[in-house]
């Protein structure tokens, strides 16, 4: 026990002060709409991708060749042309970029984990589209009257490398998709956590 200067016991110094509360982390209110557009964006995404590997290339590939151009010309074409397509394909990553840096800045940095492996995943997509699939597409567009054409080499090219490279895509972007709902649970968990008690209380 030690002592005041007045030569009274002081009781309290075996117990120091508590350390002062660290600053409240400010809380964006952004954070949980953004990861829930992320999500709702990648899972168009990965659902595009798997319409055309369950529905549209297979049925294209009991069609003959100059059918197969005329249509994948007329899809690649009105997919180009849609406004909405290019705000869902753009506002995917966008949303998972942000998404990452606001939920590490509020501390939860196993959401931010989970929304940044999702971004990575959905950067390779966008890779192989852009070097695989959409030189493709120029292609295919460039070849131009279906019924003017007499070498039909492309449409093997289409249901070879097109099909498995989108294929690879709508694994991508699913595997994306589970971890930002992982992500969004994680958020979750973090919003409603009870506020730390006081030291010593």
């Amino acid at each position: 026990m030690s002592f005041n200067p007045t030569g009274t016991p002081n009781p309290f110094a075996a117990y120091p002060p508590a350390p002062a509360a660290a600053p409240p982390v400010r809380q964006s209110k952004a954070a949980g709409p953004l990861l829930m557009i992320a999500t709702i964006t990648m899972g168009l995404m990965a659902g595009l991708f798997f319409a055309f590997d369950v529905s549209v290339m297979p049925g294209l590939a009991k069609t003959d060749d100059r059918t197969y151009v005329a249509a994948m010309q007329n899809f690649n074409a009105l997919i180009d042309g849609s406004g909405l397509f290019g705000m869902v394909f753009v506002g995917a990553l966008l949303a998972t970029g942000v998404a990452v840096v606001l939920e590490h800045r509020q501390g939860r940095r196993g959401a931010a984990r989970w929304v940044g492996a999702a971004a990575v995943l959905y950067v390779v997509a966008l890779i192989i589209t852009v070097s695989v699939n959409i030189p493709l597409n120029n292609e295919l567009a460039q070849a131009g009257d279906p019924s003017k054409i007499t070498d039909f080499s492309i449409v093997d090219k289409f249901k070879d490398t097109w099909v498995a490279t989108n294929i690879l895509r709508t694994l991508v972007c699913t595997a994306a998709l589970g971890f930002l709902a992982r992500a969004l649970v994680l958020h979750g968990r973090g919003t409603t956590a009870p506020a730390m008690r006081p030291h010593g209380v």
